[in-house]
């Protein structure tokens, strides 16, 4: 039985097979935890990004890791909460979490760490971020060992609230 476990830390930082990029449509870095991955990954991430030819809102594209310590970088597209409905939103960012724990599944991953998706300049609220991401982790990980690492302080306040048992400090 794979586990489920949220930390506070950097997700650039995760030793295991995969991590998943928050990234744009365009996968050619940005900010946040884009910027952070295409920093620490290194010039090559950029330069196989750009031959996907972009991705969109709720699916996913795989790349290598390069100088990180995952294996893989999965980019998936996170919605902009206010240009959707509550329900188109919450429905894309369920794929998000969907077609990333598919990929990694594709390319025979065990492990994979997840931000929070849209939960930082894309205007996801931070609790409803939560209970999707956990919610959809739970139903289809089944045989991975998932890690939902937090940067932000708020959002990991909250984690212990609401996921308290999931909660590794």
């Amino acid at each position: 039985m794979a586990k489920i476990k949220i930390i506070s830390g950097d997700i650039t930082r995760f030793d295991g097979d995969a991590i998943v990029n928050a990234a744009n449509e365009s996968l050619l870095g940005g900010g946040g935890v884009d910027g952070a991955i295409h920093r620490a990954a290194g010039q090559e991430l950029l330069r196989e990004c750009i031959t996907l030819g972009g991705c969109k809102t709720g699916e996913a594209k795989i790349t290598r890791g390069y100088n990180l310590k995952a294996k893989y970088v999965i980019h998936t597209v996170g919605p902009v909460y206010y240009e959707y409905s509550e329900q188109r939103a919450r429905e894309l960012l369920e794929n998000c979490y969907k077609n990333s724990l598919a990929l990694a599944r594709q390319n025979n991953c065990k492990s994979i760490a997840f931000p929070l998706i849209s939960a930082g300049v894309y205007g996801y609220p931070k609790k409803e971020a939560l209970h999707v991401a956990l919610e959809t982790i739970k139903e289809m990980s089944s045989d991975l060992d998932v890690t939902l690492i937090l940067f932000d302080r708020e959002a990991f306040s909250i984690a212990k609230e609401e996921f308290g048992e999931m909660v590794e400090e």
